[in-house]
C-alpha cells in the first residue's frame, strides 16, 4: 500500500483530481449542472498546465460525445462528464461509442429528467441509458466516486472489453457533499492505468482501417453479438481490476458490497449514497435482533445477475430501493426491480418475496425513518407470507 493524502473534497473535485492525475489525453464536455463543477475544475487543471490534455469546449454534449468518439477513433485516452438532459442530448453517440468499441469513461452526476425541470438527484439520467452498451458503475460516497473512475480506466482499456464506462455518482449528495478522500500520489495512479496503446487507430497509416461503417443486414446482427459477447466478460475483469486496486490502497471493490448477508432473512438492495442511509438502519434493527442485511450493486451493467441470487438465497422478503421509474413497466416499477425479479426468476428462486420501493425522485431526501419503515413491511411479509403490494414509495405526500 501507498501513502496517500488525505482531503476534505466533494464528489465532483474529486472526481476533477482523479482526471487530473489520469491526465487524458482529450476530455471533451459541455457544463451542465450539476456535473460543472467537475469539466470546469479539470479545466483549471488544463489552463495551469497540470496535465497535457487537450480540452474540446463544444456547444453540446452531443458535441461533445461526438468529439470523443472521434478522439477514441484516433487511439487517444478520452474522457467526459455530463449530467441528465445533456446525457439525454447525447444518447445517439452514446450509443455509436460503444457499438464501435471504443475505450472511454465518462462521469455521470445524476440528475432527475424534465419535465418539471428539476435539476436535483435521482438516478433517470443513467437509467435511460442502460441499455446503450455501457459499463455502469455506481458510487455511495466521494472516495467510491474517485477509486471509481481510476479502476475505469483499466476496465475500459482491457483488450477483452474496449467498452466505455459511465462511473455514476448522486447528484448534491456525492457530487457536492464534502467527504473525506484520500488521494493516491500521482505517479502511483500512473502506474496503475500503465499506458494506452490502441489495437486500431484512424491515424495508423501503415494499418488503414475504416470505422462506423454502413451496416446493413448481412453483418449487422452479428456486430451486435460480438457487443454482447464482450460486455458478458466484464464482471470478472472488473473484479480483478478491483482486487488489484485494493492491494495498492486498502480499498478492494468487487460487483456488490454487502453487509450482514450471512444469515439474513430479509434485506434491502440499494444503489449509491442511499446504501449509506440504508446500512445505518440495518446496522440498528440487527443490535435489535432483526436477521436483516443490505446488499448495495456497485456495478449495474453488466447486471450481476448470478452475484445477486447468491447473495439473496436465503433471504424470504427482499425491499428494492430504485431512485427511478420505468414508465409503463409494470405498476411502473424501478429498472433495478425488474432486472432483479428476472434474475431470481432465471436462477430458479421462486420463493422469495420482492417489494420494490420508488424513492428519492427529483432529489428528495430519504431519511432514516422511511427506511425503518421498509424494514417493518419486510417482517410483515414474512409474518404473515402475503407480499400485497408490489410497488410501494418512500416519502411520498400523501
Amino acid at each position: 500500500m501507498v501513502k496517500m493524502q488525505i482531503r476534505a473534497m466533494d464528489g465532483a473535485h474529486a472526481v476533477a483530481e482523479a482526471m487530473r492525475q489520469i491526465d487524458p489525453d482529450v476530455v471533451a464536455a459541455y457544463p451542465i449542472t450539476p456535473q460543472t463543477a467537475v469539466v470546469q475544475t479539470f479545466s483549471q487543471f488544463v489552463a495551469d498546465g497540470e496535465v497535457g490534455t487537450e480540452f474540446v469546449a463544444v456547444e453540446s454534449e452531443h458535441a461533445a460525445m461526438s468529439a470523443c468518439v472521434g478522439a477514441a477513433s484516433a487511439g487517444g485516452r478520452v474522457m467526459t462528464a455530463t449530467a441528465a438532459n445533456g446525457l439525454a442530448l447525447m444518447l445517439e453517440i452514446v450509443y455509436i461509442a460503444s457499438s464501435m468499441r471504443l475505450p472511454m469513461v465518462m462521469t455521470v452526476v445524476n440528475r432527475a429528467l424534465s419535465s418539471p425541470l428539476n435539476i436535483h438527484c435521482d438516478h433517470s439520467d443513467s437509467m435511460m441509458a442502460r441499455e446503450a452498451g455501457w459499463m455502469q458503475l455506481y458510487a455511495e460516497s466521494c472516495q467510491e466516486a474517485y477509486d471509481n473512475v481510476i479502476q475505469a480506466v483499466r476496465i475500459t482499456e482491457h483488450p477483452e472489453l474496449l467498452t466505455p464506462v459511465m462511473s455514476m455518482l448522486d447528484g448534491f449528495i456525492t457530487g457536492h457533499g464534502v467527504e473525506r478522500v484520500d488521494l493516491l500520489p500521482d505517479e502511483a495512479v500512473q502506474e496503475f492505468i500503465g499506458t494506452y496503446t490502441p489495437k486500431f487507430s484512424l491515424l495508423d497509416i501503415d494499418q488503414p482501417i475504416t470505422m462506423g461503417a454502413w451496416d446493413m443486414y448481412d453483418y449487422y446482427f452479428e456486430h451486435k453479438r460480438q457487443q454482447t459477447a464482450a460486455l458478458s466478460k466484464a464482471l470478472p475483469i472488473i473484479e480483478q481490476v478491483g482486487r488489484e486496486y485494493g492491494e495498492l490502497t486498502g480499498r478492494s471493490y468487487g460487483i456488490l458490497d454487502s453487509y450482514g448477508m450471512e444469515d439474513a432473512e430479509i434485506a434491502i438492495v440499494a444503489l449509491s449514497s442511499a446504501a449509506g442511509t440504508a446500512r445505518t438502519i440495518v446496522r440498528q434493527a440487527r443490535e435489535e435482533g432483526v436477521k436483516i442485511g443490505l446488499v448495495k450493486p456497485r456495478v449495474f451493467r453488466p447486471f450481476p445477475d448470478q452475484q445477486l441470487a447468491q447473495t439473496l438465497a436465503n433471504c424470504k422478503a427482499v425491499a428494492v430501493m430504485d431512485r427511478s421509474i420505468s414508465f409503463g413497466a409494470m405498476e411502473g416499477a424501478g429498472p433495478i426491480f425488474l432486472e432483479l425479479c428476472a434474475a431470481l426468476f432465471a436462477h430458479g428462486q421462486f420463493e422469495t418475496q420482492v417489494v420494490n420501493y420508488i424513492f428519492g425522485l427529483g432529489g428528495r431526501d430519504t431519511v432514516p425513518s422511511d427506511i425503518e419503515q421498509a424494514v417493518r413491511d419486510l417482517q410483515e411479509i414474512v409474518r404473515t407470507g402475503e407480499r400485497g403490494s408490489m410497488v410501494r414509495y418512500l416519502g411520498l405526500r400523501e
